[in-house]
């Protein structure tokens, strides 16, 4: 940990392409990540954000400053070496999405529920292949083996780096569905972000808003509208 306490101790940072993809330099040294391993960057877009990162550190290296060094730190370090194991812990999400756990009372949650989540299992059936079915209540259910296995299929052909994207899209919004939705694009990512979270709006409407929880769930949603960015800088040509 002590080398993300080192001040700057560069000039200029720069982004260059390579037979291998894209690396950043500091003073025309490459950037490397906490493993050692060479920062090499699937896009020129993913590239530039990560140089811009850098080039922007005053003084000390913040590395809270720094969330697509991170990301694409971790899909090096993590995501790569255990690509599989990644995806099976995601597609697992599927046989207990948070879209298909519905409450059996108050109507009026009841009706917000169907409202705001339907739409999307409805586009997952048709897009994705994969219909899950909703639940009433909390007892878990089994999904159809097929859909699962369909959805998991679509989870282990990503690539490490958009993965790491994808974990957060899924484990912040709780829900494998919603992780796609975001991925494709189906709406803006505060827009999904936003169906995450019926359960949570309905209480705050019935109790009031808890400063705390407020703000645990404004640094949530910041992550998932980043873990967004890094996918479409992933995704982006290389031009």
């Amino acid at each position: 940990m002590s080398e993300w306490k080192k001040k700057r101790f560069w000039t200029d940072t720069t982004a260059e392409r390579g037979a291998a993809g894209w690396t950043v330099h500091l003073d025309g040294r490459v950037l490397k990540t906490p493993a050692k391993v060479t920062l090499t960057l699937p896009t020129g877009a993913l590239a530039q954000a990560v140089a811009a990162e850098w080039d922007a550190q005053d003084g000390d290296i913040d590395p809270s400053s720094m969330p697509f060094t991170r990301s694409a730190n971790a899909a090096i370090d993590k995501v790569a070496t255990q690509h599989g194991e990644v995806a099976d812990m995601l597609a697992a999400y599927g046989d207990a999405d948070l879209l298909c756990y519905r409450a059996d009372a108050p109507a009026e949650l009841v009706e917000r529920q169907n409202t705001m989540w339907n739409p999307y299992l409805e586009w997952a059936a048709e897009t994705l292949m994969a219909r899950l079915h909703p639940r009433t209540g909390v007892i878990h259910e089994s999904q159809d083996s097929a859909a699962l296995a369909e959805l998991s299929k679509r989870v282990h052909a990503l690539t490490e780096f958009e993965l790491a994207a994808f974990h957060d899209l899924v484990s912040l919004s709780g829900s494998l569905i919603l992780g796609f939705a975001a991925a494709q694009d189906l709406h803006p990512a505060p827009t999904i972000w936003a169906a995450s979270r019926v359960d949570e709006m309905w209480q705050e409407e019935q109790w009031g808003e808890d400063e705390e929880a407020q703000n645990v769930a404004e640094i949530k949603k910041a992550s998932f509208l980043h873990a967004k960015f890094f996918l479409d800088a992933v995704r982006q040509s290389s031009t």
